[in-house]
């Protein structure tokens, strides 16, 4: 063998060692210490993971631009983000106002919801290769393009206020150091000028440090953060330190507060480790922010400052397309940069509890800069957690952006992001993102872009807890993550969790998030280019569960009439010529099943190479889609059109969910037209060549034999029956607006022999039911009913008539049927006493008949817009051929240039008088 490969295992991932087989990898013409160079790097031992060849780069190369490691590309950005301008400057507020009690509660509840979601993220991120855009690509890849478009614009604003939060921290904190009265200048001396307007310039200033970083790549980014943590390790050790060994000290407050100035109150007070300071801080009470306008203080804003802080858990995933390896990355290094901050904030709470009095942090919420044994410790650490946090935030929001330009969103209003892009870094994105920072910074507050940070982030968290939430539930097959500490529970937990924090924090800006959020997604869903991105959307997959489950659970058994609906079965033989009796069929069905059935003719399947239905049926769906019904498609193969009806009134539906109404289109000689290349029914320009059938068939699939036959088949199979003709003059949109069409007609008689009877008969129930159902549709409700019976005065000896006129009247008040009923009075004369089909030509006095008939309806039904007949039930299968083509030839004759017509042949009750 040229080589062989043994498996060794470590405990968690599999190893495979591939060794070389000298022999066959000795090449000719070389020296020996030429070999030996040659020959040991042949043989080195390459590892493969799960995640794949990590060495044998022509299997699995690192994609080029992948730099990152766990580190310094998830670790160090994550944990960074995490304390970023909470650590420094937020602690002593949520601290002093909530109790150290409250403060562990709070904390508690926010890294429940962290720890649940990050259970989700790595769920995804180890469920497949995540790419550039972090959690938006996560979301849309699960959720599909409008709901994920849709959290990932809020995602990419969640970023931007973000970012705009610990910019106007680095602000804060580099005034209170070294603006008027700073800590690190001293009482009354001042190294940079100090004021609103000077913390936005500085703000702005560092805004535009981060755009230029931003500008030279993720790389250096991975450096300075790698760095930035270390000095920030230091600083939070150095805080540890002072609380342990310093002792009782008074603290000046900050010029800043001039609330605590104007009552005169300037000093607080460090006592060190101190029981009696810890119990007093055990308890709340709210009192006013000083940077804040002097707002009054509440649980909602506390825990609002405080989750913002702890909102840095994406800044890995923000990463995912410059990390080396996702999967394994951002589990790894979120999981451990969230157990870390966690632990310290803890820490630091509890020795800020012991340690310091409840007016110092009220009133002074940079209380660890003068407690510090060296203050400059936490002027560094601060400074650089925050520019650090504004940095990262920053690249994340310019990584979402370019992946919503990149999956094309919005269309041509992102192109720019597109070509702005040097280098695989996306300069235009990059730009976009800075000045919608800078636009943030007009708001100043760090407590309140907390707030809308947190409702924004929390949103996020939401919806990957719930893309996460749907994958389990839909027991997809291919959602196996390799992270096994998922559950639908955590996924569940944190959705319940984010959502009802959002609203604790704010219910105004939750409620504004959402109903943004909704908005966006309508809005992509009618016009974003990318709605019919095949991504897999997890709604199939849910939508898959749940009707599966449904439909074991609908039992035919326990079918009522009450409930009945009509489940159709509309046979098409050539679409471009059906589709006004398709949209027809579509508004007739009231809410049931519709199912368009065609059957290809191939004698000898057997022999083809592949089943040519497959390739004709995406287009018949386009077709639905192009017509909006709402309909399935059902193809079959078949010796015969006959043998594939059969087939399709067996296998059409799915359980209890089967038609029980199959409708034709009428066997007559009128040739088709090609309807797809009218303007009512074109849409978006869709050429011709993309639906089946392109040119216009004029040979009859099946003869007129067969047709009556399938009529037959039909009725044997205990279906009902609708053949529809003339419904190429149906224009509904002329219906809808032209006041000329005003009824709906239903002539409840059986032509082929009349009797009083006809109107009480099943099929002369089903074409009323078939009548009100059509007129509960929107664009049909403006028509009314008309009902024409028989006299039978004029052929029946029957002296009851009038009273039977009554009787049905009685029974259309029963079944709640609006409707006029007209008595026909004025008879054709001549009705045959019995119709005799089988001879070779229709005689000559059933052709009178009919004709007479015809012209009596024709004269009714100048402003009707559709007529429904009375079908009778073709002639035994024993009959000859001639007594079928002759039943073809009346039904032809008394329907000939009427409005769309429906002749109905019903089989069993679908009409009820019980409650």
């Amino acid at each position: 063998m040229p080589g062989s490969a043994s498996i060794q295992q470590d405990g968690s991932a599999p190893v495979v060692i591939i060794e070389t087989d000298v022999e066959q990898l000795i090449p000719s013409k070389k020296s020996f210490v030429d070999f030996f160079k040659w020959f040991s790097s042949k043989t080195q031992k390459r590892e493969v993971t799960r995640e794949g060849y990590t060495e044998f780069g022509s299997l699995n190369e690192t994609p080029s631009g992948r730099t990152l490691s766990t580190f310094s590309g998830v670790f160090s950005p994550v944990a960074l983000s995490m304390f970023s301008a909470l650590l420094f400057l937020r602690v002593g507020f949520v601290v002093g106002n909530s109790g150290l009690y409250q403060t562990l509660t709070q904390f508690l509840i926010a890294y429940g919801i962290i720890f649940f979601t990050v259970s989700s993220v790595c769920a995804v991120s180890t469920n497949g290769e995540v790419e550039g855009g972090g959690a938006y690509f996560m979301i849309s890849r699960t959720l599909g393009p409008e709901f994920g478009g849709s959290i990932g614009t809020l995602f990419f604003f969640a970023n931007i206020v973000s970012s705009a939060l610990y910019t106007v921290g680095f602000a804060e904190g580099l005034v209170n150091n070294f603006g008027k009265s700073g800590y690190l200048v001293g009482k009354g001396n001042s190294l940079i000028p100090s004021g609103p307007t000077w913390s936005f310039v500085y703000a702005s200033g560092l805004n535009l440090l981060n755009f230029l970083i931003c500008l030279v790549g993720a790389e250096l980014f991975a450096k300075t953060t790698v760095f930035i943590f270390i000095i920030v390790t230091v600083s939070i050790l150095s805080s540890f330190y002072s609380f342990l060994f310093m002792g009782h000290m008074e603290v000046t407050i900050p010029d800043t507060n001039n609330w605590v100035l104007n009552k005169t109150y300037e000093k607080g007070i460090y006592t060190g480790l101190n029981w009696t300071t810890f119990q007093n801080n055990l308890s709340s009470d709210y009192k006013r922010d000083y940077t804040s306008n002097d707002m009054l203080v509440s649980f909602s804003i506390v825990f609002g400052v405080l989750f913002s802080g702890v909102t840095g858990i994406m800044a890995g995933a923000n990463m995912s397309g410059e990390l080396k390896n996702p999967a394994r990355s951002i589990p790894r290094g979120t999981i451990s940069a969230v157990i870390f901050t966690m632990t310290t904030y803890v820490l630091l709470s509890i020795l800020t509890a012991a340690t310091c009095d409840r007016f110092l942090l009220q009133n002074d919420y940079l209380y660890l800069m003068p407690i510090n044994f060296w203050p400059p410790f936490i002027a560094v650490g601060m400074l650089t957690a925050t520019f650090s946090a504004s940095l990262s935030t920053l690249i994340g929001s310019s990584r979402v952006i370019e992946a919503l330009a990149r999956d094309n969103i919005y269309g041509n209003i992102l192109n720019i992001v597109i070509r702005g892009t040097w280098k695989s870094n996306p300069i235009a994105a990059v730009t976009i993102s800075w000045a919608c920072v800078q636009l943030m910074l007009l708001i100043g507050s760090l407590n309140t872009i907390a707030q809308i940070n947190s409702i924004l982030f929390l949103l996020a968290y939401f919806a990957l807890n719930l893309a996460c939430l749907g994958l389990e539930l839909a027991s997809a097959p291919n959602f196996r993550p390799s992270f096994k500490w998922f559950t639908w529970h955590t996924a569940a937990i944190g959705l319940v969790g984010s959502c009802v924090m959002m609203f604790v924090i704010n219910p105004f800006y939750a409620s504004s998030s959402i109903g943004l959020c909704l908005f966006i997604i309508v809005l992509l869903h009618f016009f974003s280019p990318a709605r019919s991105a095949s991504w897999g959307s997890i709604s199939q997959a849910l939508i898959f569960h749940q009707v599966r489950k449904y439909l074991l659970l609908l039992d035919s058994r326990k079918d009522h009439v009450k409930f009945w609906r009509p489940q159709m079965l509309l046979m098409v033989s050539n679409p471009r010529a059906s589709c006004p009796l398709i949209d027809f069929v579509n508004d007739l069905k009231k809410s049931g099943l519709f199912v368009l059935g065609h059957v290809k003719v191939i004698p000898d399947f057997m022999n083809l190479a592949f089943d040519p239905v497959t390739e004709e049926y995406n287009d018949w769906l386009s077709l639905v889609d192009m017509l909006k019904v709402k309909a399935f498609v059902e193809i079959t193969v078949a010796n015969s059109v006959r043998e594939g009806l059969q087939h399709l009134i067996r296998i059409s539906g799915m359980g209890a969910m089967k038609p029980n109404t199959v409708v034709f289109g009428f066997y007559d000689k009128a040739l088709p037209s090609d309807f797809l290349s009218t303007s009512g029914f074109t849409n978006d320009g869709v050429t011709d060549g993309k639906f089946p059938l392109r040119k216009m068939n004029r040979e009859k699939a099946v003869t007129e034999v067969e047709y009556i036959h399938m009529i037959s088949d039909v009725l044997k199979m205990r279906k009902n029956v609708c053949l529809c003709r003339n419904f190429q003059a149906l224009e509904k949109e002329t219906i809808t607006k032209n006041n000329k069409f005003k009824y709906v007609d239903v002539w409840a008689m059986n032509f082929f022999n009349p009797s009083l009877d006809d109107a009480f008969d099943t099929t002369s129930l089903f074409m009323l039911q078939l009548s009100c159902i059509i007129t509960m549709v929107r664009k049909w409700n403006h028509l009314r009913v008309r009902i024409f019976l028989c006299d039978g005065s004029n052929f029946v000896d029957d002296e009851n008539a009038s009273a039977n006129f009554a009787k049905f009247k009685t029974l259309l008040s029963s079944l709640r049927i609006l409707a006029t009923v007209n008595r026909v009075r004025h008879w054709p004369s001549n009705i045959p006493s019995g119709f005799n089909f089988c001879n070779e030509t229709v005689p000559e006095n059933i052709k009178s008949y009919f004709k007479k008939v015809n012209e009596l309806i024709r004269a009714e039904c100048n402003n009707t817009a559709i007529t429904f007949m009375y079908l009778p039930a073709p002639m035994s299968i024993e009959n000859s051929d001639y007594c079928k083509k002759n039943y073809l030839y009346c039904l032809s004759e008394i329907t000939n240039n009427l409005p769309p017509t429906v002749l109905v042949h019903g089989i069993s009750a679908v009409t009820s008088t019980t409650l």
